[in-house]
C-alpha cells in the first residue's frame, strides 16, 4: 500500500495488523535500500513502513508487509519529526527505526526473530533495548566512492568509550554518552551534536513519548543502558551514514582518501562478530 503523506497515512490507514514488532525505515537516498528492506524482513518484522521518496528501479521486495509512504525524508531531523506523529498510531507495538543502508543485529539473530527478542525485553519489564549505531565503510574508496560496499565493509574494532550522562551538572542514572568510529576519527568534519553513536532504535511505542533531536527519549528510564537490578541485552545499528555523508561533504570528501586504519576489521554481517567485541551484549538469561 502507498500513502503520499504522514498526514494520508494517518488519516486512512486505520490500524496496523497484528502486535508483532514493525520497523521503520526512512530512505533519504539512493544506496542499498532494497538490502536493507530484505534484512530486516528476515529479522521477522511483519511490518515494515518504508518513509520516503524513492527512484523508480528500486528494487524493494513486494507484498503486504510493506507499506510506502512517500514523504520526503531530507535529513536525520525529518525523520524525527515524521518518527515523532507515528509513535501515537503505534502505541503499544514495538517499533525499530533507522535508515536505508542501516542494519539492525542483535544476539543470536540468526535464529531467534525479533519478536524473541522483544517478547523476552517485555518480560524483563524493559519498554526499549539500548544500543548504539556502529559505522561500516568501504576498504577500498576508489571502488566504492560513496564509502558503501556490503561486499567489503568494515568498520572499527576498537576506539570506542564512554561518559555518564550529565544535565544541569546532575549525574543521570545508568545513561551513557557513547563515542566512537568514523565521528569520533573524523570529528573536525561532524558537529559536536552528532558525534555520540548510543542511540535508542528499538522501543516499545507509548501514547506521548516523543524523541528530541539529540535521540534522547521523552521517558527517562528508556535512554538507559540497562535495569537496577542486572545487566540487559544491547544492540547495534551497522550503518553507512557517516561513511556517505564524510564523502559526500564538499568538506571533508576530498580530505579522506580511505577510511581504513590500523583497527579496521572486516565485517562479517554475523551477531557473533559483535558479541565477540563486546559491541553487544545478550544480558542475563536471553
Amino acid at each position: 500500500m502507498i500513502f503520499a503523506s504522514v498526514s494520508q497515512f494517518l488519516a486512512e490507514s486505520g490500524s496496523l495488523p497484528g502486535r508483532e514488532p514493525v520497523a521503520i525505515i526512512f530512505v533519504e537516498d539512493v544506496s542499498e535500500v532494497a538490502a536493507t528492506v530484505s534484512h530486516h524482513l528476515r529479522l521477522g518484522f511483519v511490518q515494515v513502513l518504508l518513509v520516503g521518496r524513492l527512484a523508480v528501479d528500486a528494487a524493494i521486495p513486494d507484498g503486504e508487509a510493506i507499506t510506502r509512504i512517500d514523504e520526503p525524508v531530507r535529513s536525520r531531523d525529518d525523520a524525527i519529526a515524521i518518527l515523532n506523529r507515528l509513535i501515537d498510531r503505534l502505541a503499544g507495538r514495538w517499533v525499530y527505526w533507522g535508515f536505508n543502508a542501516e542494519f539492525l543485529f542483535y544476539p543470536y539473530m540468526e535464529s531467534r526473530k525479533i519478536s524473541d527478542l522483544t517478547t523476552f525485553m517485555t518480560e524483563e519489564r524493559r519498554d526499549h533495548v539500548f544500543g548504539y549505531s556502529v559505522d561500516l565503510y568501504a576498504a577500498d574508496l576508489d571502488r566504492a566512492q560513496d564509502g558503501v560496499s556490503r561486499q567489503n565493509a568494515h568498520f572499527d574494532g576498537s576506539g570506542y568509550y564512554g561518559f555518564h550522562r550529565y544535565r544541569d551538572g546532575q549525574e543521570l542514572d545508568r545513561q551513557f554518552d557513547i563515542f566512537g568510529g568514523l565521528t569520533w576519527r573524523y570529528e573536525e568534519f561532524v558537529p559536536w551534536e552528532r558525534r555520540r553513536i548510543d542511540r535508542v532504535s528499538l522501543f516499545r511505542a507509548i501514547e506521548g513519548l516523543r524523541i528530541s533531536d539529540d535521540l534522547i527519549l521523552s521517558v527517562p528510564e528508556m535512554n538507559t543502558l540497562s535495569c537496577p537490578w542486572h545487566h540487559n541485552v544491547t544492540v547495534a545499528v551497522a550503518s553507512f551514514r557517516v561513511a556517505k555523508s564524510l564523502k559526500r561533504n564538499p568538506g571533508s570528501m576530498f580530505e579522506i582518501e580511505t577510511f581504513m586504519w590500523r583497527r579496521s576489521t572486516p565485517f562479517e554481517w554475523r551477531s557473533e562478530q559483535l558479541l565477540e567485541l563486546g559491541i553487544i551484549e545478550p544480558g542475563q538469561w536471553f
